[in-house]
């Protein structure tokens, strides 16, 4: 039991993140530490999708060695053999050139490495930028939240909201007591 939780470090990790980010998120009532708290949210909620994304073993997605020379890299011999195929006569070199692309064919079906999938991390990278974007917005909001009403706790917030409404609605009343 003790090795199932400790083989998963990283989701406890990530809840644990989740968690604070939610409490933050519903306990406070300072906007900042709600937009503070959000953006721990979001943050757990990356980590958790390049945690999927990891291989045990696997590499960057950077083809290199053998599995390179099938995709792009090693086309020096097969410049060679078109070359040296070209030189001894236009149908050697056909035959040349068509068994280099058997090679190649070939060799691109087996890798020799393991490779990570870059789809998580890149849509990971987006929601990044998009989160730091929100943020930014947020935080203009709070600006202007503070500029309205010269505070940016909530409850604070609601209750001059509050009274201004019963402000109003005390002035309409007695409008229409002297209209009457």
């Amino acid at each position: 039991m003790l090795e199932f939780v400790l083989e998963r470090g990283n989701y406890w990790a990530i809840i644990g993140l989740m968690m604070i980010g939610l409490y933050t998120l519903f306990a406070a009532t300072n906007f900042i530490k709600k937009l503070v708290g959000l953006s721990i949210f979001q943050t757990s909620i990356i980590l958790f999708y390049i945690s999927l994304s990891r291989i045990d073993g696997g590499t960057a997605p950077i083809l290199y060695g053998k599995d390179a020379k099938g995709h792009g890299g090693g086309h020096d011999e097969a410049n060679a053999a078109y070359g040296a195929g070209e030189a001894a006569g236009r149908g050697v070199a056909d035959a040349a050139h068509g068994a280099s692309d058997a090679a190649h064919a070939g060799a691109s079906h087996g890798m020799e490495h393991i490779y990570s999938n870059p789809l998580p991390h890149v849509l990971m990278l987006t929601a990044i930028v998009v989160g730091v974007a929100t943020l930014a917005v947020g935080l203009a909001i709070v600006v202007r939240i503070r500029e309205a009403y010269g505070t940016i706790e909530s409850d604070e917030v609601r209750t001059t909201d509050l009274e201004v409404a019963r402000a109003e609605y005390a002035v309409d009343k007695s409008e229409e007591a002297s209209a009457a």
